[in-house]
């Protein structure tokens, strides 16, 4: 019925019908969560829903809090007077009401209103409660921006299946995306591309076609109110000292060769990368400076992934540079770099997060590591007791090709079919009770390079996203034949809503890339891609 499953569910004979007269009754505290149901049930119901503070002895939808509920928890009693949504704390309220319109027909999720529909809700009790504290998606808007508009529908889509953090991947060597008012080139520039590359070979074409965009500073203020109002939390990542094209074509003293560059309009790994000058560190002090003004989160995410060692091994002043500062190899250096931004995201009180490269030296204190390349990463960073966010690529890059079918658009990597990633676990099974405190939870990870609209990310996200919502909140032995029973009954919700995910038979045709080659590999191949 409920997707992702709720800890435990009794449905009986009795019912609520929600009616022209129905009301919502919330405290103060839960104002918000009850305009938020409010918005989401009239455009189909059609009905006025007023918000009151006591629920009287008329039929009501009656939201509260109750601190005997874990934080994030929720519970659903339903029957003939109404219903009741208690949350151990706001967020676990919205978590129930969301749970609530799934109970509902799925043309609750049209936007305008279904004469004649009965908008009945069966009677139960269900108690449910999130099995991680960190359910993550990334979003990578670099390679190909994402306007406005559909992130925000992005956003409502992740808090539909219980997510609570958007990781959005801001910079890259293709793109730079977020507005920094001290430095304006990073966006003039940095912020287009004059093409793309179409598919994933090196042999690859490009199309001829400019691309761009980026959010401006309100943009994000509104973005971050608008997600966490949905009790997401969105996390930036400013890449450095890799992946970094974009920040250099702009402002060409950063590079270390001092060339003027273009934005990158290859996908890969690129050899240009920052150089170390202090000066360099204190221009992304400058713009993290911004960044945490921008993003009230705890967590700020500064990469450090793929950072190719090439330039600073055959450049004299960066080989000066690391005797001056007794440091023995490029990869000191790299954890120097990273070290010196992580030290000032502390200062303003915030955590790194970086990727598993980081732990090759020495860490900013109390960073984050997303673990990328297989668990190798959750394992090597719980045991020693760092705190792990697992995004393992063999299971969670919804960007992997979904089958072995041939009219998979752009095929990269290893098939990623539906029933592996339902099979995730962000907790390796080698580790201790203890090590394991240290795995906050998991992520997916959507990057971006073959997605160049929403409705190319909705294939790739769709419906595997669904199975990560699952791995992520539902606690107890999991059955991907009763998943999938249920996620059927979902997708009505899906399609009511307007995603246009990957159906259960393969792409329809117009979601397939023909003549677009893409990198296939084996799971032999991807292991010694990865490493």
């Amino acid at each position: 019925m409920l997707l992702p499953r709720p800890g435990s569910i009794r449905v009986d004979d009795d019912q609520f019908l929600i009616t022209e007269s129905t009301r919502i009754c919330a405290p103060p505290d839960l104002r918000c969560v009850a305009e938020w149901l409010r918005a989401a049930l009239h455009p189909a119901t059609g009905f006025p829903l007023p918000i009151e503070m006591s629920d009287g002895s008329a039929p009501a939808i009656a939201l509260s809090v109750d601190e005997r509920v874990p934080s994030q928890a929720y519970r659903i009693v339903s029957g003939a007077r109404g219903v009741s949504v208690t949350g151990g704390d706001a967020a676990g309220a919205f978590y129930g009401c969301q749970s609530l319109l799934q109970l509902l027909p799925a043309g609750v999720y049209r936007r305008a209103r279904a004469d004649g529909a009965r908008w009945s809700v069966p009677g139960v009790e269900i108690d449910d409660s999130p099995a991680f504290t960190w359910r993550g998606v990334m979003l990578d808007v670099a390679r190909h921006f994402m306007p406005k508009h559909d992130l925000l529908r992005f956003i409502d889509l992740i808090a539909m299946h219980k997510f609570n953090v958007l990781h959005l991947h801001l910079t890259d060597d293709q793109g730079w995306r977020v507005q920094i008012r001290r430095y304006p080139r990073l966006t003039d520039v940095g912020g287009w591309r004059s093409e793309s590359q179409l598919g994933a070979g090196p042999e690859s074409s490009t199309d001829g076609r400019p691309h761009g965009g980026y959010y401006t500073q309100d943009d994000i203020r509104e973005i971050v109110t608008y997600a966490g109002a949905r009790f997401v939390t969105v996390l930036p990542e400013i890449e450095l000292p890799g992946h970094a094209r974009s920040a250099i074509a702009a402002y060409p003293e950063l590079g270390v060769s001092g060339s003027q560059l273009d934005v990158s309009t290859r996908w890969g790994i690129e050899r240009n990368v920052l150089n170390v000058e202090d000066s360099t560190v204190q221009f992304f002090r400058n713009v993290f400076d911004e960044i945490v003004e921008l993003f009230p989160g705890k967590v700020i995410g500064l990469g450090g992934d793929e950072c190719p060692k090439d330039q600073w091994r055959a450049d004299p002043r960066t080989q000066q540079l690391m005797r001056e500062r007794g440091l023995a190899t490029e990869d000191d250096l790299q954890a120097w770099f990273v070290g010196r931004i992580g030290a000032h995201l502390q200062s303003h009180g915030r955590r790194s997060f970086g990727w598993d490269e980081l732990l090759d030296g020495p860490l900013p204190r109390d960073a984050v590591i997303g673990s990328w390349r297989g668990m190798a990463g959750a394992v090597s960073a719980a045991r020693k007791g760092i705190d792990v966010v697992a995004c393992p690529d063999d299971r969670v890059y919804l960007d992997y090709r979904q089958s072995e079918l041939p009219d998979e658009p752009i095929p990269v990597a290893i098939p990623l079919i539906l029933e592996r990633v339902y099979g995730f676990d962000p907790v390796p099974a080698e580790l201790t009770a203890q090590e394991a405190t240290h795995v906050l939870g998991g992520q997916a990870n959507i990057w971006t390079e073959h997605m160049d609209s929403a409705r190319v990310v909705d294939y790739f996200a769709f419906p595997r996203l669904c199975a990560v919502a699952e791995a992520l909140w539902s606690t107890g032995e999991r059955d991907f034949g009763e998943f999938n029973d249920r996620l059927t009954r979902h997708l009505q919700r899906l399609d009511a809503i307007g995603v246009e995910y990957r159906p259960p038979g393969g792409p329809r045709p117009w979601q397939t890339r023909p003549g677009i080659a893409g990198r296939p590999m084996s799971p032999a191949t991807r292991n010694a891609h990865i490493r």
